[in-house]
């Protein structure tokens, strides 16, 4: 039925709204659950490296290791994603940052495996590790550069690892992807 047009000023929008929806059945309520409280963050699972463990980090360097001189330091394990690995070569970010130049190979050994397992209770992806160029060594390649890398391929939390970017040290650093403690 139409309405008569009266004269005048026009009806406003709310009064246009109203007519519109008139004939309108409202919905029924919708059957769900209202959550008051935010949800909870998973535990981290307990660690299951030993301390022990930090003396069983060989120093025999694997074969499928060795590289030629100069060549990038860089590991992955099956199944990662090249995206993944991609962005870690890149090494734009990470979480922490552990400094082991001008030590001695048992001293660094002992520190980087404190390091990893204290990252993985706090749950940090992304570590970097210094372990200097070994510019001052005789074959001109660090001591720590390859123990390093053959330690961190030793350790099952260890996903990947690249040599980092020139602005975080280059040849003497690499950034660390570690297995997620959730």
């Amino acid at each position: 039925m139409r309405r008569p047009v009266t004269e005048g000023k026009p009806p406003n929008e709310a009064e246009l709204f109203r007519r519109a929806v008139a004939d309108a059945t409202p919905l029924q309520p919708d059957n769900r659950v209202r959550l008051t409280e935010a949800r909870r963050k998973p535990k981290p699972q307990p660690l299951e490296h030993d301390p022990a463990r930090y003396d069983t980090l060989s120093d025999h360097i694997p074969g499928d290791a060795t590289r030629a001189p100069g060549e990038p330091l860089k590991f992955s394990r099956p199944g990662l994603q090249k995206p993944t690995l991609r962005q870690l070569r890149r090494g734009r970010s990470y979480d922490s940052t552990l400094d082991l130049h001008g030590l001695t190979t048992a001293e660094a050994r002992q520190l980087l495996a404190a390091f990893l397992v204290e990252s993985r209770a706090q749950d940090l992806r992304r570590v970097l590790i210094i372990h200097g160029k070994g510019l001052r060594s005789e074959s001109g390649e660090g001591v720590l550069k390859t123990s390093v890398a053959s330690w961190l391929m030793q350790w099952e939390d260890v996903l990947a690892f690249h040599e980092a970017p020139a602005a975080s040290g280059g040849g003497g650093a690499v950034v660390v992807l570690l297995r997620s403690a959730l």
